[in-house]
């Protein structure tokens, strides 16, 4: 037992790693590829040579965190089958299917117009290349729309149904699977806040350049082009943000409970603005929830669900099944214990399914089928020990989720401030506190998407499959020294991808500061 605990944790330990690695790469694309998008529109419709040189500049730097970012993309996915086989397995019929389109359509689309878009300007047509451009950016969305949709579904899984014959759920609905409101609010946050990622990193890196004193007139242009995208998805972000809370105060209410720190909830419930948790706070004692905290009147009520009068359900409250109806009465849906046990229940059914098949008893067939079936909407609790095996981790669920919005407010604030300086006069980006800003948001930005991602897979926890496949009944058959040896590999690999990225990027920066732009005018 403690080695299949070991391989569990190691496993998401590495799958973690992985994606946040990942995640690094994939906003910066799918926001600096519409930049450059904008850019090389503006080139093809005025011929300037200064906006030759700036879309080739950020074209450049795109390049090379496209390369990397591939790389890491490609481990994520193998790690499905090297690590959690058994997930695969149950649900591959329906997780697979995205996937298998997201690299058939979009990848192959985006393979094929970036060797244009790189290598096609003094082969093809200024159309062409521009077409190309955009292709390569609606090829990264339409690459990202799949995966999020795949994600999404684990998030909150529909479109499917169970075979005990195959002993695994296959898709009974494509439609409801790619049409789930929780894969479309998630596709639009996560690409629209990479909007405001390569948005934030146009302004930091053209602020350098102003700081230097070099490239002048092409930071200025870059500045305006990336603050109206980051604005734009940061207006975005916020709207689909409201979706995505709507979403998960509905099918996910524990990961909001763990995003709030919030045990015990209430009607006219407030949202904690800023807070420090209580350490000793957990489900089996009465401690007060925070050692401070700063809440905002009803704030949670409003989010969850656009009422500020409305009953929100704490950690406690869900594990013991209570809630208040709209009337105002206490009523009582399944306990967490109760979920155990009719889970428990489904796993005997269809292990007595199992047998009856292989004894060809189809009369013993139809009726542990049928219990099955009557029992299955808690089919994953049956793999858990105890109700407060459910609860996810929340200092870090809460935490993450306060970086993500404190961050996400600076950073709004940010970015008007900096693109109503750019439409002043010249010395109003001459600052060096407003310069300095610029280049100190880059990691900001960063850290407040990571974040984002944090509170989204960490806040569902245990649960890989939302209320159906737990972590510890995903994973492969190996042993814990295994994956411990590959999450080393894999830390050291990404972290040296990581430092080449960031060392290509510098060189190219600091090369277009000093050669490529400084004297590029129309």
């Amino acid at each position: 037992m403690n080695d299949l605990i070991s391989v569990v944790d190691w496993s998401r330990w590495q799958f973690a790693l992985t994606a946040m690695y990942h995640w690094l790469f994939v906003p910066l694309t799918l926001g600096i590829s519409v930049i450059v998008g904008i850019m090389e529109t503006i080139y093809y419709r005025t011929r300037s040579p200064r906006w030759l040189a700036i879309t080739k500049f950020w074209m450049k730097l795109f390049g090379i965190n496209f390369a990397v970012g591939v790389a890491t993309g490609i481990i994520l996915e193998f790690e499905f089958g090297t690590n959690w086989s058994n997930y695969s397995w149950f649900v591959g019929d329906i997780f697979g299917a995205p996937l298998a389109i997201e690299g058939l359509l979009a990848f192959f689309m985006e393979s094929t117009f970036i060797a244009v878009m790189f290598f096609g300007w003094k082969k093809v047509s200024p159309g062409f290349h521009l077409a190309a451009t955009w292709l390569t950016a609606l090829g990264a969305s339409i690459s990202a729309l799949w995966i999020l949709i795949a994600n999404a579904w684990m998030q909150y899984p529909v479109g499917m149904v169970f075979d005990p014959a195959q002993m695994r759920n296959v898709m009974d609905s494509f439609s409801d699977v790619v049409l789930s409101p929780v894969a479309i609010h998630k596709f639009f946050h996560a690409v629209l806040s990479g909007w405001v990622l390569a948005g934030v990193f146009v302004i930091g890196v053209s602020s350098w350049f102003l700081l230097r004193k070099r490239a002048v007139d092409m930071a200025v242009s870059s500045i305006k082009i990336g603050g109206w995208v980051a604005l734009a998805g940061m207006i975005g972000t916020m709207w689909t943000g409201d979706g995505s809370a709507l979403d998960v105060a509905r099918v996910q209410p524990m990961k909001l409970a763990a995003m709030e720190g919030l045990y015990d909830g209430g009607c006219d419930q407030s949202i904690v603005a800023f807070g420090i948790l209580n350490p000793s706070k957990s489900v089996d004692n009465d401690e007060d929830d925070f050692l401070f905290s700063i809440d905002i009147p009803y704030g949670l009520s409003f989010l969850a669900t656009h009422d500020p009068h409305a009953f929100v359900p704490g950690i406690n409250d869900l594990l013991s099944g209570r809630r208040i109806n709209e009337q105002g009465d206490t009523f009582y849906v399944e306990s967490f214990a109760d979920r155990i046990a009719i889970g428990k229940k489904a796993h005997e059914a269809l292990r007595a399914y199992d047998i009856a098949s292989a004894e060809r008893n189809e009369a013993a067939m139809a009726a542990a089928k049928a219990t099955l079936m009557e029992n299955y909407r808690f089919f994953g609790y049956g793999y858990l020990d105890s109700p407060a095996e459910a609860v996810p981790p929340v200092a870090v669920t809460f935490y993450s989720f306060h970086i993500m919005v404190i961050f996400g407010g600076y950073l709004l604030a940010f970015i008007a401030v900096v693109l109503f300086c750019a439409y002043r006069k010249p010395g109003w980006l001459s600052s060096k506190l407003l310069l300095w800003l610029g280049m100190i948001s880059v990691p900001v930005v960063w850290v407040c998407s990571e974040a984002g991602w944090v509170t989204a897979e960490v806040g569902r926890q245990p649960w890989i499959i939302e209320g159906l496949m737990p972590t510890k009944a995903a994973i492969s058959d190996i042993s814990a020294a295994t994956v411990q040896t590959t999450f080393w590999l894999f830390a050291l690999v990404f972290t040296a991808f990581l430092a080449a990225e960031m060392c290509i990027m510098l060189r190219a920066i600091r090369k277009g500061s000093e050669t490529d732009y400084e004297n590029t005018k129309d």
